[in-house]
């Protein structure tokens, strides 16, 4: 595989640190700016949810840069907002450089998610996203975890500092990475803006969207919400919740990489089997909350269940969305964290209901829920077309 590839997985790490790792610091944060933890939570959603909207917007506003441009303007951008963050006391402004944040981040992981698909032959596709994404996942196993020890050590405002620091390494990994694949010959030319803004009216590119969403959206309510249940619900110290975060990082890692070798040639395989499980899974975690041990293994399967399925639906969204080669990448990047966005809103509100800590874990059920009832009613509906054409 090129160096580019992990170069970009290398950023992504560091970006994937950031995004992550409020999962842990919550209470932390909820306390030092005398904020409810559901309210804290919305540092979350916020940065989801600029996003959505930022990957479109800094795909089409790049649009005729040369992507290691891009790509080193959304690190040094996303770097500058850190440093802002680590030394606000005012949680409005450390709201706003969340989702300043996350529009770098969405510039940054569009073109990346384009050009790693470029980068390969058409059949390694899936590989070639599973390297990139395991920038993400490594985040949740290494960064997040050690983060959240440091963060409760430190202090979280120490967790701010540290991927600014970190784009560094990851600004030198891809201005020395992308040189060489800046303009290789797998690169696809642009139809027009307008043409690949039309791939959007294609059903396949909104219902694989769709379903990314809605698995995404479940992922991101419960492991938002994680570390009360770890603490309240299971009874275990807040050391624990470092373990928990290991466990689902270790597990969205092996299901990134298991899909990764399965999604270019077998994806039905992995959707058919793996979202049912995700659901059973999420459904079981509500019901085993209270006890430690069986808590812990269950966060390491639905790590794996839930990452391994989520990027098989990112692949088949850039499949569909082929004839937007520059704004692919921002279509699967949106499709991500409007669940991103709106699982943690939902499992906030879930929060205030009788059904408590462990409302999130419902949300998770049936947003998975929702996501295989479209999946059902699309492959009947191609096995019915496919029928009548013959």
């Amino acid at each position: 595989m090129p160096l580019a590839l992990y170069a970009l997985a290398l950023a992504l790490f560091v970006m994937g640190t950031s995004e992550f790792i409020l999962a842990g610091l919550l209470p932390a944060i909820a306390m030092d700016l005398d904020v409810s933890i559901g309210t804290a939570g919305l540092l979350t959603s916020a940065f989801a949810g600029a996003m959505v909207i930022g990957a479109p917007l800094m795909a089409a506003v790049s649009h005729r840069w040369p992507p290691r441009f891009t790509l080193v303007v959304c690190l040094l951008l996303f770097a500058g907002c850190h440093i802002v963050g680590a030394l606000t006391p005012d949680f409005s402004l450390l709201l706003a450089t969340r989702a300043l944040s996350a529009l770098a981040n969405a510039g940054f992981l569009a073109v990346a998610l384009s050009r790693a698909t470029t980068l390969v032959p058409a059949d390694r596709k899936g590989r070639a996203l599973s390297i990139l994404l395991s920038g993400t996942t490594i985040a949740t196993v290494v960064g997040v975890p050690a983060g959240t020890l440091i963060g409760t050590t430190l202090g979280w405002r120490a967790m701010f500092w540290l991927p600014a620091a970190l784009c560094v390494p990851a600004l030198i990994g891809v201005l020395r990475g992308i040189t060489s694949a800046a303009t290789g010959a797998g690169h696809a030319v642009s139809p027009g803006l307008r043409a690949e803004f039309s791939q959007l009216r294609r059903p396949r590119v909104v219902l694989a969207m769709s379903l990314g969403a809605l698995v995404n959206g479940g992922t991101f309510a419960a492991f938002t919400f994680l570390a009360p249940v770890v603490t309240e619900v299971a009874g275990l110290s807040e050391g624990w919740i470092s373990a928990a975060l290991v466990m689902f990082g270790v597990g969205s890692f092996l299901g990134v990489a298991t899909a990764g070798r399965l999604s270019d040639r077998h994806p039905g395989v992995v959707l058919g089997l793996g979202g049912p499980l995700l659901l059973v899974g999420w459904i079981a975690s509500v019901l085993i909350a209270p006890f430690p041990v069986a808590l812990i293994v269950l966060v390491f399967v639905q790590g794996f269940l839930s990452f391994g399925v989520g990027s098989t639906l990112i692949a088949q969204v850039l499949h569909a969305a082929s004839g937007a080669p520059t704004m692919g990448g921002s279509y699967a990047t949106a499709a991500l964290n409007i669940g991103a966005a709106a699982g943690p809103v939902l499992g906030a509100f879930g929060l205030t209901t009788r059904a408590g800590l462990l409302a999130p874990f419902w949300v998770a059920a049936v947003l998975t829920g929702i996501a295989l009832v479209f999946l059902l009613v699309a492959a009947r509906t191609r096995k019915d077309e496919t029928a009548a054409a013959r």
